[in-house]
C-alpha cells in the first residue's frame, strides 16, 4: 500500500464514523505514525509503506473513529502557541482558555512583576504559558490530581519554566498556603452535573469527570474559590476565572460581596468566557 492509498482509506474510515474532519485528522494520524512533514504526503504520496506501518496508522484512526480525542490518542496540544503534553488525567487544553491568558497578560505584561495563584491547574498550560511570555511571573499551581501534576510538571520542565511554578497537591476546600498573591486564576469544573450525561461522548466518555463536574448548579467551585480569596490577595489583588457561556451573570453575582470593576470578557464566538475583578478595599485585610 503506498501513502496516498492509506489515506483515502483514513478518509473513508474517518466520514463512516462522522468525523468532522475526516481529512485533516487523517493527514494528522499518518504524518505523527510516519514521521512526517505535511508536504511529505504531497511529495511522497506513492511512497510504499511497511505492513507495520499499515497496521499502525488504521490503529490509530480506528481508535479516533471510535471516538477517543486524537490530542489524547497523540499525546499532545497546541495552547498560546506551545505544544504540551496532554493524557487522560488532565482536560485538553482549548482554544477558549487562551482568552483568560491573554486577559492576564494584559494586566501584568512582561515587564510588570506577578505572583499569582492557580487553582486547578490541570496540565499547567495556564501557568507555563504566562511563565514563558513573562519572565517576572510566578506561580502557585494547586491540583487535586497528583497524576495530573505530573503532567503540568512535564510540561513546565519542557518549557522552561518550571523555576518559576511551585505545583501542590491539594482541593480548593482544604487549601492553605502563606503569603498573598497578586492574582488568583482558575479555569474550575463549571458543567452541571445533570448536563453531563448528554455532552459530546469525546468529552464524557474521555475526558476526566471531576474536572468537569461543577455540582448541581455548576458553581459549587466559583463559591469556594471566591469565599477564599480575601485571606489570599494582596491590596487590589485581581481574581480571574474563565466561565461557561451562560454563567456570567451568576458568577458576577458571587463576585460583588468581595470584589469590584467586575469584567466580562468574550471569546471569539461572542460567549462569555471570563469573569475578573479587584479586590474591594474593605476586604484587603
Amino acid at each position: 500500500m503506498v501513502i496516498h492509498e492509506i489515506i483515502s482509506r483514513c478518509i473513508r474510515l474517518m466520514r463512516d464514523n462522522n468525523s468532522d474532519n475526516p481529512i485533516f485528522e487523517s493527514h494528522i494520524i499518518i504524518r505523527h505514525c510516519l514521521k512526517m512533514q505535511a508536504i511529505d504526503l504531497v511529495l511522497q504520496k506513492n511512497r510504499e509503506i511497511t505492513p507495520v506501518q499499515e497496521k499502525k496508522i488504521l490503529s490509530v484512526a480506528q481508535r479516533r473513529a471510535s471516538g477517543e480525542p486524537l490530542q489524547y490518542i497523540l499525546g499532545s496540544q497546541e495552547f498560546m502557541g506551545l505544544e504540551f503534553k496532554v493524557t487522560p488525567d488532565v482536560l485538553i487544553p482549548r482554544a477558549d482558555t487562551e482568552i483568560l491568558v491573554e486577559y492576564i497578560l494584559e494586566k501584568y505584561p512582561g515587564s510588570k512583576g506577578m505572583l499569582a495563584l492557580e487553582i486547578g491547574t490541570g496540565s499547567g498550560c495556564i501557568p507555563v504559558s504566562l511563565a514563558v511570555y513573562n519572565k517576572r511571573a510566578f506561580f502557585k499551581a494547586v491540583d487535586i490530581s497528583e497524576k495530573a501534576l505530573e503532567v503540568a510538571r512535564f510540561n513546565a520542565k519542557k518549557h522552561n519554566v518550571s523555576g518559576h511554578i511551585s505545583f501542590i497537591c491539594s482541593d480548593i476546600f482544604s487549601f492553605n498556603t502563606s503569603g498573598r498573591f497578586d492574582v488568583i486564576i482558575s479555569n474550575p469544573p463549571y458543567i452541571e452535573t445533570d448536563v453531563i450525561p448528554a455532552l459530546d461522548k469525546t468529552v464524557r466518555d474521555y475526558e476526566p469527570i471531576g474536572a468537569l463536574d461543577g455540582g448541581p448548579d455548576g458553581l459549587m467551585f466559583y463559591r469556594q474559590i471566591i469565599k477564599k480569596a480575601p485571606v489570599l490577595l494582596n491590596d487590589l489583588g485581581m481574581i480571574v476565572f474563565e466561565i461557561g457561556y451562560n454563567q456570567a451573570e451568576a458568577v458576577a453575582s458571587l463576585m460583588e460581596e468581595h470584589f469590584h470593576h467586575i469584567e466580562i470578557i468574550k471569546d471569539l464566538s461572542g460567549n462569555d468566557r471570563v469573569a475578573a475583578g479587584t479586590l474591594k478595599a474593605k476586604n484587603k485585610f
